[in-house]
């Protein structure tokens, strides 16, 4: 989905705050998503908002494992994405 791949992108940005208020508008595209997915886009956000601050507060250096774990989140949000668009197709 090129969503999800553009909000990959999002992750690596220098603008954290631009980059949470750009991931938001392209998840909004999820339209009649499941509960599940619904935890799972928090979740990313949630691990986005947490990049910014270790950015914000202490810079580069601690930032990697932040990256890291919303990669990981967003990867739940990809998955379950693609279990909502094959249940639509159905």
């Amino acid at each position: 989905m090129q969503i999800l791949d553009r909000i990959d992108a999002l992750i690596d940005a220098d603008d954290c705050r631009a980059a949470i208020e750009e991931a938001r508008a392209l998840l909004v595209q999820f339209e009649q998503r499941s509960d599940a997915l619904t935890h799972a886009i928090d979740d990313f956000l949630l691990d986005l908002m947490t990049l910014s601050f270790i950015v914000e507060c202490y810079g580069r250096g601690f930032e990697l494992l932040a990256r890291t774990l919303a990669r990981r989140r967003l990867a739940k949000v990809r998955l379950l994405s693609q279990g909502v668009d094959s249940a639509r197709q159905k």
